[in-house]
């Protein structure tokens, strides 16, 4: 009897194994076989659509699945899209969405483009990852036929009478009506605000210029793509000079992934995208390998990638990597970590409150989750309270259920301390659960405006082995804002390490003290007591400069600064106004040794060239 079950034992064991490995086995589907065809031509946007929701209709969520599409050109036009209803951090809330292609609660599935270009028409949201589990995508090109940056170049400048000549991309399509120039696609037509000039040869933004103003009103038609803007006065604008003109809406990432969890995107390139060119919110651990937001080789006749940062996590949690990417010429950061404070309105009693989302480009989705961690910070000095409490619940406030989500009450488990009353200041809360690790290491952020790097999360925050060339503003910036953007929060473990950072700071834009710059904002710096950021260590590094700011600290508790090797040139004048290597501003426990200027060791308290 004991050898008869012994045996039964054995037989569900192997039953069970072989179901577990049939489980974990890939199932290889070919997207070829249900009509998803590359090189049509055509509209792809239906057939994937079908495609997708006919396999994931019929896969269990348990089985390991990859979808493969045939190597080559796929076409996307708003037509057979998908229309969601998504509110998406940091970008503009117009919905419902357009959106090319969406995984929406899929587990275990690996989206395999094997090299091919996705090419998307009109105004779209090329690629929606929402509430997935175990999701991989990888070796795909994302990029638009027409983006709705205006690409110019400057044929004639005559500074004298104000008027400068210039001839738009091949690519570029436009209406002028009233004088005014309109740059036009599938579907849209914009105005041209504000641009950024790049030098013609490297497709560096052009020295001491930044966000300069665009001629697209008084001007005529000379011929077919030749432009003059009879009101366009810019001596720095030499003949040959590339213009990204831009109007400044963001509606739409190029990769929007929310609420996933286990997330890899690997071997991807965003071309162009609207907005930033990837948005990562409420998510669980991610991995971005071999990551670029940038243009397709030195050939490429653009000069711009994404209308804003390249990558932006907002409200995440767990670990974060980007490593080995490629980030340039895009118009803002290369990667934004942040958290959202919301401003609390309301003090209902000691442990009732309500929470609001202030920024028009951040809310509609969610903020925390019972048992989470919550703390208190004034917004006018940007001090902590001790004090941390957790959410016992939390209930969203809306007049009607279609208005998106704005307004919490949060109960918390533990009496507030009597000073957390809005009445008397402004103050924000602050959720600590969704923080994230974060590693950044061995990519290249180029040729693009206004940052490199911004990490703001209080966990432990590793940068090394990046190159950090002509980046235009600050390299690396460590902020925190509660009354503008409500952007948390203080860091407090982050090592800097092993970097390169080539000639940054040849153009002045916000937050642009020093090559890295440590600046939360904080109106009320005279009053403040504590310190916002802490423990930060930056060693090991390489700075080739042509000006003189090298670290710009404000409100830190512990900053190392050592082994740094400064390198001075002429490659630009100098012309910052900081003309301190190291300026602090209230900043305790600092330590600053063995650094080197042109391979003598200094204090650094001047920096001679």
């Amino acid at each position: 009897m004991n050898l008869l079950k012994s045996c039964l034992l054995i037989i569900i064991s192997i039953f069970f194994h072989i179901h577990s490995q049939a489980q974990l086995t890939p199932k290889i589907i070919d997207l070829s076989n249900y009509g998803v065809l590359p090189n049509t031509g055509t509209n792809s946007t239906p057939s994937v659509n079908k495609a997708i929701q006919s396999i994931l209709g019929k896969t269990n969520k348990k089985q390991f699945i990859v979808l493969k599409f045939k190597k080559g050109r796929y076409d996307f036009h708003p037509e057979g899209a998908l229309t969601r209803t998504y509110y998406i951090s940091n970008h503009d809330q117009d919905n419902p969405k357009t959106v090319g292609m969406a995984f929406e609660q899929c587990d275990n599935i690996t989206i395999d483009g094997q090299g091919s270009d996705f090419i998307y028409h009109g105004r779209m949201l090329p690629i929606a990852l929402i509430e997935n589990k175990n999701l991989t995508l990888k070796n795909i090109h994302i990029d638009f036929e027409r983006p709705q940056i205006c690409q110019v170049k400057i044929l004639q400048n005559d500074t004298i009478n104000g008027t400068i000549t210039y001839q738009t991309a091949p690519w570029v399509t436009y209406k002028i009506k009233d004088s005014t120039f309109y740059n036009t696609g599938e579907g849209w037509e914009l105005k041209p605000t504000s641009g950024i000039a790049f030098e013609e040869k490297t497709k560096r933004i052009v020295y001491n210029t930044s966000d300069i103003r665009v001629g697209t009103t008084k001007v005529k038609e000379l011929s077919p793509g030749i432009i003059q803007a009879q009101q366009w006065k810019n001596s720095k604008l030499i003949p040959g000079t590339v213009v990204a003109m831009r109007a400044g809406f963001r509606p739409n990432p190029g990769l929007f992934v929310h609420k996933g969890k286990n997330i890899r995107l690997e071997n991807i390139s965003v071309h162009y995208a609207e907005g930033m060119g990837l948005l990562a919110q409420l998510t669980d651990n991610i991995t971005l390998e071999g990551f670029r937001i940038a243009l397709r080789n030195d050939q490429d006749p653009r000069y711009f990638t994404a209308q804003a940062d390249a990558t932006h996590f907002s409200g995440c949690k767990g670990l974060v990597v980007s490593k080995n990417g490629l980030y340039e010429n895009m118009m803002d950061d290369a990667i934004n970590i942040h958290g959202t404070y919301l401003k609390i309105t309301k003090r209902l009693d000691d442990k009732t409150l309500i929470g609001r989302y202030m920024h028009d480009q951040s809310y509609g989705f969610d903020w925390g989750y019972s048992g989470d961690t919550v703390q208190f910070i004034q917004s006018k000095t940007m001090e902590l309270w001790d004090q941390k409490n957790k959410i016992q619940s939390i209930t969203v406030l809306r007049d009607k259920a279609t208005d998106p989500t704005r307004e919490f009450k949060i109960t918390l488990s533990k009496p507030l301390d009597p000073a957390i009353d809005p009445a008397k200041m402004d103050i924000g809360i602050e959720n600590l659960t969704w923080t994230p690790s974060v590693v950044f290491s061995g990519n290249t952020i180029r040729h693009n405006r206004a940052r490199g790097a911004l990490f703001s999360t209080p966990k432990k925050t590793l940068v090394e082995n990046n190159l950090f060339d002509h980046t235009s503003g600050t390299a690396i910036l460590l902020c925190g804002d509660a009354n503008g953007w409500y952007e948390t929060g203080s860091c407090h473990d982050i090592r800097i390490r092993n970097n390169t950072f080539i000639n940054a700071l040849t153009n002045m834009f916000q937050f642009t003290n020093a090559i890295i710059s440590i600046y939360p904002e904080i109106p009320d710096l005279k009053n403040q007591q504590k310190y916002f950021h802490s423990h930060i260590i930056i060693e090991d590094n390489l700075f080739e400069t042509f000006d003189k700011p090298i670290l710009y600290a404000k409100s830190v508790d512990g900053l190392v600064f050592r082994n740094n090797r400064i390198k001075t040139n002429q490659e630009y004048p100098s012309f910052h106004w900081n003309k301190k290597p190291l300026f602090f501003e209230r900043v305790t426990h600092s330590s600053i040794s063995n650094n080197t200027v042109n391979g003598k060791k200094s204090d650094l308290q001047t920096l001679d060239q």
